[in-house]
C-alpha cells in the first residue's frame, strides 16, 4: 500500500486557490457598482460576456463528485460511457434556441417566473419549493463527499477541509453577488483543467505512453464498441446515453436556476446563445480528461484494483489513491489535484447559494411585500446567500451521519430534475395545458421519480454488487465460443429482474426522460379533462412555437385549434419583451391574489 502523505507545498496550493477565490469576490464586492442593487447582485448587471459565463456554466456542473467518479466508472465498466459526449449536441442546441430565447426575452430574474406567468402562482411556488429542497440536500453532499473521500485517503483534515471551503465560497458569494461567482468560476475552471491533465500527463509517462495505456486498455477489455441495445433497463448504452442523457442535460443546461440565471446575466440575447454553444466543446474535454484518467488508472494497476486489495474502502477513494500514488514524488502536485477537487466543489456549491438566494427573494418574499426598498431587497438578498452558505455546513454534517443514506441523498438531485424539466416543457411546447394540468402532473412526476429513484436504491441494497458490465470490443480468449455464448444466455435469463424490480432496474440515464414525460402526459391529460387553455388567454411569449413548425402541412383551422399560429416573435413583440411589462403583471397578479386574500 502507497503512504500517502501532504508536503507544505501540497498545502500551500490549497490555501492558494482559498485566498484567490476569496479575492475575487473581495474585489467585485468593493468595485463597480458594490453590488448596492439586486440586479448587480443577482444578475451582475446583465453584463456578461459570453466566455467567462460559459466557462461559469462548465464549472457549475463540474462537481467533485463528477471529478472523482468518471475515471472510476471507466476503470470499472470500460469506455462506454464516453458516448455521453453525443448528448451534447441537442442537449445544448436546444437550450440555446428555445430555452434561452424564452427566458431573455421575458427579462426573468428567476426562471421559476416563467411558470407564474404561464400558470399561476401555485405552480411557481411548487417549483421554487422542489428546487430549494433538491439544492439544500445536494449541496451539503456535493460539500462532504470529496472531502471525506479525501480525508480517507490522505488523513487531509475531514472537517477542516469541509469549514475552509464551506466558509470561502460563502464568503465571496455573499460579499461579490454573481459576477464573484462567475469569476471565480473562471478561475476554478482553468484550475481544474491543469489538475486533470497533469496526472493524466504523469501517468501515462510512467505507464510508458498513451500507446501503452490504449493497449493494455484494449488487453483488458475496457475500450467499447458501440451497444445499440435499445433496452432501457442495460445500464450503459449508445441509447441510454446518447438519447437519456439529453433529457438529463435539458434539465441541467436547460431550466436549471443556476444555469438559467448565468444566462439573464449576458450582455444580450445573442451572447447567451453563444455562451450555450462555448460549453459544447469545453464539456467534451471534461468528459474527454475523466475518461483518460480512467484509462491511465487501469493501465496501472489492470485488475488488481487498490479497491479490491483493501487499500480504499470505495470506489471515488480510488481516484484519490490512484493520483497519491502517481504524484507521490512530485512535491505540489497532489496539491494542485486536491485544487482542482475542491474547485469543483467550490463552483457547484456558489452556485446553489446564488440561485437559491434568487428564488427566494424573488419567488417566496417579494411577491408579498411589493413596495421592499432596493437598498433592503439586496440586503436581504446577501443575508439568504449567508444564510444557504450556513445550511450548506449544517447539511454537511447531517450528510456525514447518512453513512450508506448518502448515495441516496445524492440521487435525489436526479430524481427532482425531471419533473421540473417536464412542468416547463409543458408550458412552453403546449399551448393549451392549464395551470390544474401543471399542478397535477408536477405531483404525479415527483411521486413517480421518488418511486422508481428510491425503489432502485433499496434493492440494490438488498442484492449483492453484480460485476461491472463490459461492453468491449476484445474478444475473449476461450476455447468453446458456443459453450461460453449458451453460459452467458442462460445466466441472463435466469437472472433478469422480474415484476417491480424489473421497473426498478430502469437505467438512470432514463430518470429525466421517464420522469419529465410523466409530468407532460399526464399534465396534457388533465389540462384536455378539465378545459384546455385558449391561446388568446396564453401570457404572449411564454410559449414556443414547436407544434406549428411540426405540423406545418396541417391547414390553419386546425393549427389555430392546437394553438400553434402565433410565432414567438409576434408574442414576444405584442407583449413589448420588456422587465417592465413583466413585472407589471406580475404585479397585478399579486393584487388581485391579496383582494382576495382580503
Amino acid at each position: 500500500m502507497v503512504e500517502m502523505k501532504f508536503s507544505l507545498v501540497d498545502y500551500v496550493i490549497f490555501a492558494l486557490l482559498l485566498l484567490l477565490s476569496t479575492g475575487i469576490g473581495l474585489f467585485y464586492a468593493f468595485s463597480g457598482g458594490r453590488q448596492r442593487t439586486t440586479q448587480e447582485f443577482l444578475l451582475a448587471d446583465r453584463s456578461m460576456s459570453c466566455l467567462p459565463v460559459a466557462l461559469s456554466l462548465l464549472a457549475s456542473c463540474q462537481s467533485a463528485v463528477a471529478i472523482l467518479g468518471v475515471p472510476a466508472e471507466i476503470y470499472s465498466g470500460g469506455t462506454q460511457y464516453w458516448f455521453l459526449g453525443t448528448s451534447y449536441v441537442l442537449g445544448l442546441l436546444i437550450p440555446a434556441h428555445i430555452f434561452i430565447p424564452v427566458f431573455y426575452r421575458l427579462r426573468l430574474t428567476s426562471a421559476y417566473q416563467y411558470l407564474e406567468l404561464r400558470f399561476g402562482k401555485t405552480v411557481k411556488i411548487c417549483g421554487t419549493v422542489t428546487f430549494i429542497f433538491q439544492m439544500v440536500i445536494y449541496m451539503g453532499v456535493v460539500l462532504y463527499a470529496p472531502a471525506l473521500a479525501l480525508n480517507a485517503v490522505t488523513g487531509f483534515d475531514l472537517w477542516g477541509a469541509v469549514m475552509a471551503i464551506g466558509l470561502v465560497c460563502t464568503i465571496y458569494t455573499t460579499l461579490g453577488g454573481l459576477k464573484a461567482v462567475i469569476w471565480t468560476d473562471v478561475f476554478q475552471t482553468v484550475v481544474m483543467f491543469v489538475g486533470q491533465l497533469a496526472v493524466i500527463v504523469v501517468g501515462a509517462h510512467q505507464a510508458g505512453g498513451m500507446a501503452a495505456v490504449w493497449q493494455k486498455a484494449q488487453e483488458g477489455g475496457r475500450i467499447s464498441g458501440l451497444d445499440l441495445n435499445p433496452d432501457p433497463f442495460e445500464r450503459h448504452t449508445f441509447w441510454t446515453l446518447g438519447l437519456g442523457g439529453v433529457f438529463m442535460m435539458l434539465a441541467l443546461y436547460g431550466v436549471n436556476q443556476a444555469q438559467v440565471q448565468r444566462y439573464l446575466s449576458s450582455r444580450t440575447e445573442k451572447e447567451a446563445i453563444m455562451s450555450c454553444y462555448m460549453v459544447f466543446p469545453c464539456q467534451q474535454i471534461v468528459l474527454t480528461l475523466g475518461c483518460l484518467m480512467g484509462l491511465v488508472m487501469f493501465a496501472r494497476y489492470g485488475e488488481d484494483s487498490p479497491l479490491k486489495n483493501g487499500y480504499v474502502k470505495s470506489a471515488d477513494q480510488m481516484v484519490l489513491y490512484f493520483v497519491m500514488d502517481v504524484l507521490k514524488d512530485l512535491p505540489g502536485l497532489p496539491g494542485l489535484f486536491v485544487a482542482c477537487l475542491f474547485s469543483g466543489a467550490l463552483s457547484t456549491i456558489s452556485s446553489a447559494f446564488n440561485s437559491l438566494a434568487t428564488v427566494t427573494l424573488e419567488d417566496l418574499i417579494k411577491p408579498y411585500f411589493p413596495d421592499m426598498p432596493e437598498s433592503r431587497a439586496t440586503l436581504l438578498s446577501k443575508g439568504l446567500a449567508l444564510g444557504y452558505g450556513l445550511v450548506c455546513l449544517g447539511m454537511a454534517y447531517i450528510a456525514s451521519l447518512m453513512g450508506s443514506v448518502l448515495q441516496a441523498a445524492l440521487s435525489i438531485f436526479g430524481m427532482v430534475g425531471g419533473p421540473l424539466l417536464g412542468v416547463f416543457c409543458l408550458g412552453m411546447f403546449f399551448p393549451w395545458a392549464n395551470s390544474t394540468g401543471a399542478l397535477t402532473g408536477l405531483l404525479a412526476g415527483l411521486v413517480m421519480a421518488f418511486w422508481i429513484g428510491i425503489g432502485s436504491i433499496v434493492s440494490r441494497m438488498g442484492a449483492s454488487a453484480p460485476l461491472p458490465h463490459l461492453n468491449t470490443t476484445a474478444v475473449p480468449n476461450t476455447g468453446n465460443m458456443t459453450t461460453v455464448a449458451m453460459t452467458t444466455l442462460i445466466t441472463a435469463i435466469t437472472s433478469r429482474p422480474t415484476g417491480l424490480q424489473r421497473f426498478y432496474s430502469l437505467s438512470y440515464m432514463w430518470y429525466s426522460a421517464h420522469n419529465s414525460t410523466t409530468v407532460v402526459v399526464v399534465g396534457l391529460i388533465v389540462s384536455l379533462l378539465t378545459g384546455p387553455t385558449k391561446e388568446k388567454d396564453v401570457t404572449p411569449g411564454t410559449v414556443f412555437p414547436v407544434l406549428g413548425t411540426l405540423l406545418f402541412f396541417l391547414p390553419e383551422r386546425y393549427r389555430e385549434k392546437l394553438c400553434c399560429v402565433t410565432p414567438l416573435d409576434y408574442r414576444v413583440g405584442l407583449w413589448g419583451g420588456t422587465h417592465l411589462a413583466v413585472m407589471s403583471l406580475l404585479n397585478i397578479q399579486n393584487d388581485v391574489n391579496a383582494k382576495r386574500g382580503d
